[in-house]
């Protein structure tokens, strides 16, 4: 019995991705976001929803030496020869704090926001933030997509976020709670932790009615050109193994076993 996927198959003449000819159908016609969304799901992008999946990609492409960079550089330090090897550990840190929150907060919106109309009043979202955040310090769980450890007053991301989505459409009721959330919690808690980036794409992903997956695998398709980058630069200009030699440095552990070398 053969295996067969709805996404693609090959033969002998020809490779058929979602019923279209590779060769003389997408190649020349399709950029890349086109052919994320025929991959997933068998249709051409709207220009908008382009323009929104080109904002995430980029978002997700680099925020510097985060855990994933340096956990690339450091496996790359230790197997130069495979640069696969240095992108999949890097991506592999993408979970429930870093880079993979965008999902768990796209999600946390839609279920929280289910009950509430797409014109639902302030006062309706205000509601729905406050049983959202009593609902979570109930069952003693964070909640995702809030605070920054640099950007403490408040996160430059978002407000750019925000206007891109209002200007191509996609700022509704799941932005709105997002939004509702910290002014909750400061009011109920006195707790000031404004809306991060992963809580404003988290919003984005909603708002756009994809699904989590979909939006965290945007952002680790984002990521693993940042990664790229980072492997290039470790060529260019190594790190990895300063970064090794600072926890050797730092670790009185290592005093006798690095003793008689």
């Amino acid at each position: 019995m053969a295996v067969k996927t709805e996404i693609g198959y090959t033969t002998p003449d020809v490779i058929t991705v979602r019923g279209k000819n590779l060769s003389t159908e997408i190649f020349g016609n399709f950029d890349f976001i086109d052919m994320i969304y025929w991959l997933n799901f068998s249709r051409m992008p709207e220009p908008r929803e382009k323009a929104m999946a080109n904002l995430i990609l980029v978002a997700a492409a680099d925020h510097g030496l985060t855990p994933s960079a340096l956990s690339a550089r450091l496996t790359f330090l230790g197997a130069p020869e495979s640069v696969q090897g240095a992108v999949a550990a890097g991506l592999l840190g993408a979970g429930s704090r870093f880079l993979g929150t965008v999902q768990n907060v796209a999600e946390m919106y839609k279920k929280g926001a289910a009950e509430l109309d797409d014109n639902a009043s302030d006062e309706a979202v205000m509601e729905c933030a406050r049983q959202l955040v009593r609902e979570y310090r109930a069952s003693r769980t964070p909640i995702s997509g809030l605070g920054h450890n640099i950007h403490v007053h408040g996160d430059p991301r978002v407000p750019v976020l925000r206007d891109i989505s209002e200007q191509h459409g996609y700022f509704g009721k799941h932005w709105r709670l997002a939004l509702a959330i910290p002014v909750v919690l400061e009011q109920e808690r006195g707790k000031r932790l404004p809306l991060n980036g992963a809580g404003a794409l988290g919003a984005i992903i909603a708002d756009m009615g994809l699904d989590g997956i979909f939006g965290r695998g945007l952002m680790l398709v984002g990521r693993a050109a940042g990664l790229v980058a980072h492997i290039r630069e470790e060529v260019e200009s190594p790190t990895g193994q300063e970064l090794w030699d600072l926890v050797l440095d730092q670790d009185p552990r290592n005093v006798k076993a690095t003793s008689g070398y």
